[in-house]
Parts: structure tokens; sequence; C-alpha cells
């Protein structure tokens, strides 16, 4: 038994630290970055796409609909899911009636059995954002096409040296990857299906890293970020995931998740007002 929290914090908090610190090594401690956004940008002296408005759309401005949508929806499903439990049967009848005949009763019904779900969602894309933006805030790094190493007129510097604690560090704003961090955060669903145990909640975190795998290397080829920016990004947005799951969920549910049984009714409106449950 003391094996299994050991061997849950290993693999979802210790090796992502482990990833850090080869991140640290590989990245901020040599040249890599510079070496890699170098051979993007050397041939014609400009980043590839830097000003192709098709790509910035394809791979910038469209896709931010995939997390934006998931966070909306997350937010209108906490907000529905407070409704069914105020339905009282003998005092609402009427309207349970008429919610069953326009079919809304069962979407209801099934966002207040899963409200701790969509809140998890809600202020874990919340948490992702906060931590992002103090970081970006408080390192002040300036983007590839911003310094004076591709025709920019600011310092390339490395976040660790520019680093404050308790206040802003500057107006630079790209280390670690926005654009990045905002694929890496569908790994909230991870959470969500780690907790339910779904058979598909594997394949829900590679989507979500390669999404925001995808997400950091079109900025790359822009000039609008290093590499190292990306995988910071997912670093830090599982981090902040997990915590956030730990404290909604608690380890054990996230090591091992209740299984539903299967064809289980869904519960009546007395039994939701639990509704966290």
């Amino acid at each position: 038994m003391r094996s299994e929290p050991l061997r849950f914090f290993a693999w979802n908090l210790g090796l992502p630290l482990a990833i850090a610190l080869a991140i640290f090594a590989v990245f901020d401690l040599t040249s890599l970055d510079e070496i890699i956004s170098n051979w993007l940008y050397y041939p014609n002296h400009e980043f590839p796409f830097g000003h192709n408005r098709l790509f910035e759309n394809l791979t910038h401005r469209w896709p931010r609909i995939i997390p934006d949508l998931t966070g909306e929806a997350a937010i209108i499903g906490s907000i529905l899911s407070f409704i069914w439990p105020l339905m009282k049967p003998g005092k609402h009848d009427r309207l349970l009636r008429l919610l069953e005949a326009l079919r809304i009763a069962p979407l209801l019904r099934f966002t207040a059995r899963y409200r701790r779900d969509f809140l998890f969602i809600v202020v874990s894309f919340a948490v992702i954002t906060g931590m992002i933006h103090f970081f970006k805030s408080h390192t002040s790094i300036y983007c590839p096409v911003e310094t004076t190493l591709y025709g920019g007129t600011m310092e390339k510097k490395e976040w660790f040296e520019n680093f404050s604690l308790f206040h802003e560090a500057g107006p630079g704003r790209c280390w670690p990857g926005g654009h990045a961090s905002g694929g890496f955060t569908m790994v909230a669903l991870y959470f969500v299906a780690r907790r339910h145990q779904w058979r598909h909640a594997r394949a829900i975190l590679y989507a979500s890293t390669l999404l925001g795998a995808i997400y950091g290397t079109t900025r790359v080829l822009q000039g609008w970020h290093f590499m190292s920016h990306t995988f910071w990004a997912g670093v830090i947005v599982w981090i902040s995931a997990l915590l956030t799951a730990l404290a909604f969920y608690g380890w054990r549910r996230l090591a091992s998740p209740a299984v539903q049984a299967p064809g289980s009714a869904p519960p009546a409106p007395e039994q939701a007002l639990s509704g966290l449950g």
C-alpha cells in the first residue's frame, strides 16, 4: 500500500520535474534554442511563415477554438449543474414533465451528476492560465524576432536570469509559450478520464500533448518562440492541472479511480442534491 502513492507521485510529479531539469540542462544552459532558430532563420534572413496570414490563421488564430469551446462548455455545464437538484418531485411536477418532453432533463441530470468534473475543468483552465501569465510577467522574456539575434532591438535572456517572484520583471511576455499552453490545457480532460477510468484516458493525454506541441512548434517556425518555450509550457501546465486535480479528487481517485457500474440509472432530483459526488 505504501508503494501506491509513491508510484503515483513518481510518475505524475517526479517525472515532470525530471523533464523540467532535463529541459533546463539541454536548452537553458546551452545554445540549442538558438541553433534551432538559426537553422530556420538564416536561409532568407527571416523565419518561414513569419508573415504568412493563412499560416497564422491556420495555426494560431483558428486552433484557439478547441480550448476556448472546451472552457465555455465547462462553464455552461457548471451553471446547468445547479438546476436539476432544485427540481422537487411533487412541487415541480409540471416543470419536470416539460423538461422531459423537451429532452432537457437528461442534460440537466448529466450536468448535475458530473458537476465536480465541470467545475474542475473551469478551475483547472483558470489556474493554468494564471500560472502561464504569472511566469510570463515575472520573467519578461522577449520573443526571438524581438531580439537583436533576429532583427529586433531587445537583448536575449534566459528566464532564470530575469525571474522576479514578487513583482513584474518587465514588458516581455514570451516565456513560457502561451499558444502551446492553450493546447496543453486539454490535459485537464485526462484527469477527468482518470477519475472515471475511461478506456480512452491515455488517448486524451497523448492528443492533448500532441496538440500543445503542434501549437508551440508552429510559433517556433514563425520566430515567435524558442523551442524550449513549448516544453516549459507543457511542464507548467501539467503541474498546474495535476495540483488542481489533487485538490478536487485526491490522489486515490486519480490513482485508482472508481468504476461506475454499467447501466446505472441517472440520479433523481433529490439524489442529485449532493451534486458534488
